[in-house]
């Protein structure tokens, strides 16, 4: 992988790591609401793991993210910690 791919996969890992984060979930939890696996998501958040188009767009919607912004630095369109819209995670049916 050249140098300028990995960095672009590493600054989408290092996005969504925040966007999850800023969310209040930790990897399991958004492994369970995207249906990606933990030691994935984990690779991918270290940019380890090259992300499908169709994953991005699950991961955006469990983090309640536009995808966009996780391709591309747009640290304004990601909420901070506890600014869910009133809305927290139901994670029950995923017990």
């Amino acid at each position: 992988m050249k140098d300028d791919d990995h960095a672009k996969l590493a600054g989408v890992g290092r996005r969504i790591r925040s966007a999850r984060e800023a969310g209040g979930l930790n990897l399991h939890e958004l492994a369970l609401l995207s249906g990606i696996s933990p030691p994935a998501l984990s690779l991918i958040e270290n940019g380890k793991r090259d992300l499908r188009v169709t994953s991005l767009f699950r991961v955006a919607a469990a983090l309640r993210v536009d995808a966009g912004a996780l391709l591309e630095d747009r640290s304004t369109d990601i909420a901070p910690a506890g600014d869910l819209g009133g809305e927290g995670y139901d994670l029950e049916d995923y017990g």
